[in-house]
């Protein structure tokens, strides 16, 4: 590992837990905002100031990073996704977008405290995606003209089945904020599903597997005591054979002593 990567890699793990915390005020504020709608202007004001100042700093982050990062080009090449989401709430209509940055920041933080268990990943990320699109598409829906989403219900009924790729029809995003949000969790929804499908399938290789490997080791066990039977066995029987030619030379000498015939 050169200087530049053992930087960017002690950045990393020194920002992670407060980015971490940034990450839950972030969804804390922006779910208060969306959903009491009684909030007067100068208090969207400010909780959009706050919001705007969280989203901030995680580009300060990615631009350090890019920073340290030896190669720039293909660090940059690497994060487009962190670009994109950093840079299309940049446009007033695509403000709610601000939330992809905080499915990027808890995500890591999911994936690395729940390696190995991949059913609880898959729950957690499921309920994280799911919610935040419900908000970012009742934000970017209910103040449209003709939406049809205008209620939190509405918009978690519509994340439920458009994350399970079901997508009855009956609720869709007029706006372009909106849309997007829907692509992208479209994309979210076929990606979870790939993982579900790939975690039980391994956990069905890897159960049978095991299985395999039990039997194997039980008849590896049989076999060793088969063997261990067979060898005492042996043993016996050569007990046996020796034990009756000592009989027969025991006669065979009686036989031939003075008076053996006699008997």
């Amino acid at each position: 590992m050169t200087a530049g990567e053992s930087r960017l890699v002690a950045w990393e793990r020194r920002v992670e837990w407060p980015l971490t915390g940034l990450a839950v005020v972030f969804l804390g504020l922006y779910a208060f905002d969306v959903l009491h709608t009684g909030l007067t202007q100068p208090q969207h004001e400010l909780l959009d100031v706050a919001l705007t100042g969280i989203w901030a700093l995680f580009a300060v982050d990615f631009v350090i990073r890019l920073t340290l990062a030896t190669n720039h080009r293909e660090f940059f090449r690497s994060h487009l996704f962190d670009v994109l989401i950093l840079l299309l709430p940049m446009a007033r209509p695509l403000r709610a977008l601000r939330v992809l940055a905080v499915i990027e920041v808890l995500n890591k933080r999911l994936r690395g405290g729940l390696h190995g268990k991949a059913a609880v990943y898959v729950v957690a990320t499921t309920l994280l995606v799911g919610g935040i699109a419900a908000l970012a598409v009742l934000d970017a829906e209910r103040d449209a003209p003709d939406a049809k989403i205008t209620t939190f219900g509405d918009a978690a009924w519509w994340a439920l089945s458009t994350i399970a790729t079901v997508g009855y029809g009956d609720l869709y995003p007029i706006t372009i904020e909106g849309r997007i949000v829907a692509g992208t969790l479209m994309v979210g929804g076929i990606a979870l599903l790939g993982v579900i499908t790939g975690s039980v399938a391994t956990w069905f290789v890897t159960s049978i597997r095991d299985l395999e490997e039990e039997v194997e080791e039980s008849g590896d066990e049989v076999s060793a005591r088969l063997d261990q039977v067979l060898a005492e066995m042996r043993l016996l029987s050569a007990r046996v054979v020796e034990l009756e030619a000592s009989l027969t030379a025991k006669d065979r000498g009686d036989q031939t002593t003075p008076g053996g015939a006699g008997r």
